[in-house]
């Protein structure tokens, strides 16, 4: 079935005109479909290999965005603009099969807004704080544990250590002799790994219904206002901790070196970055989130730093068999460069605390 023919089977207007490749995403399949007088849309072939239960996904969506919209029309806003809305196929099902057993979805088009694959200026990351923020804040009174894992266990950062001492220990490649140091880095913090889920545990944190992948191009920018309008991307959207995803966007946009930068002399946590953030998120948050959880910031962007080094470190180790990798010990360089970050933070830590502050 070719593209035009699987925009028809949902609940579209107009006659499709046009099916073209759109965006930068390297998980789903995304298209632009054109219409006939204009209208367009956005359809997406779902990533079954990553998101394996694709009824528990489009579940997650649909609750998520429904309640979103809610609240976006309580407070004044425009939810066809500031939230996702998915199309149903035309037996009312939240995502279409194929022939081949390919899963397919259609969402409406949000017209004169765009994302960024990179932060250009201050204000862009100030912008996606605010709408990570906004997104905590909207969702706060929704029931977080009735969503479901879409990925189970995705910041369950004390079982990514086990996943990292298992890599060790079998050392398929025979690698680990050159990664020495870099083994040694993450057990000196294995005492740090459970610490934000026993909080958890304990009652300190609450469950917060969390986006975890809070990286820039996940935000749709007005084109006239420049603001932060929606935040996109939804498939990751499970209980968990808002300090995962403040974490992840630090580790990702406050960083003064790429993610694979080879030289870590590079590398190191811009203080300005980071209050920049802290600013938009807890403005965005709107007085949402408790004093435990404001505290938890630097320890989640901490947190998320070293998981990601470790993940990075444990695909090395096992072949380079989950990360995509371009060049001869390229999640070795990227492992690294996450190791470095968190030796900065710890470095910078007390103005990282009083910034949260």
């Amino acid at each position: 079935m070719d593209k035009k023919q699987l925009v028809m089977q949902f609940q579209v207007e107009q006659e499709v005109v046009s099916v073209e490749p759109y965006g930068s995403g390297h998980i789903n399949h995304t298209y632009l479909a054109q219409m006939s007088e204009g209208k367009k849309y956005i359809l997406q072939g779902i990533n079954t290999t990553i998101f394996k239960d694709t009824d528990q996904l489009m579940e997650n969506i649909l609750n998520v965005t429904s309640y979103l919209r809610k609240e976006i029309e309580r407070t004044g806003g425009d939810p066809k603009r500031e939230t996702l809305t998915v199309v149903l196929t035309k037996d009312g099902k939240s995502y279409f099969t194929d022939e081949d057993g390919g899963k397919w979805r259609v969402y409406e088009f949000i017209e004169g807004a765009q994302t960024f694959d990179a932060v250009e200026s201050d204000e862009d990351f100030y912008q996606s704080a605010v709408a990570f923020g906004k997104f905590q804040a909207m969702l706060a009174n929704f029931p977080a544990d009735t969503l479901h894992e879409t990925i189970p266990q995705f910041h369950d950062t004390a079982k990514r250590y086990r996943d990292f001492e298992k890599a060790v220990e079998a050392d398929v490649k025979g690698r680990a002799a050159k990664v020495e140091k870099e083994i040694a880095f993450v057990r000196e913090h294995s005492g740090e790994v459970s610490m934000l889920h026993d909080m958890l545990a304990k009652g300190e944190l609450p469950l917060r219904v969390t986006h975890n992948d809070t990286k820039l191009n996940n935000i749709m920018i007005d084109a006239d206002s420049h603001k932060a309008i929606c935040v996109i991307d939804l498939d990751t959207v499970m209980p968990g901790l808002s300090a995962h995803d403040f974490g992840d966007a630090i580790r990702f946009g406050a960083n003064t070196a790429a993610e694979d930068e080879p030289d870590t002399s590079k590398v190191s946590l811009s203080l300005k970055l980071f209050e920049i953030y802290v600013k938009g998120f807890l403005e965005g948050c709107g007085g949402r989130l408790t004093e435990n959880e404001i505290k938890a910031l630097p320890m989640g962007a901490k947190m998320m730093t070293l998981e990601c080094g470790m993940r990075f470190l444990a695909d090395y180790l096992e072949g380079d068999v989950y990360f995509k990798t371009s060049r001869e010990d390229h999640n070795l360089d990227r492992c690294r460069t996450q190791f470095a970050l968190v030796a900065d933070m710890e470095k910078k830590w007390q103005r990282m605390c009083e910034l949260c502050k």
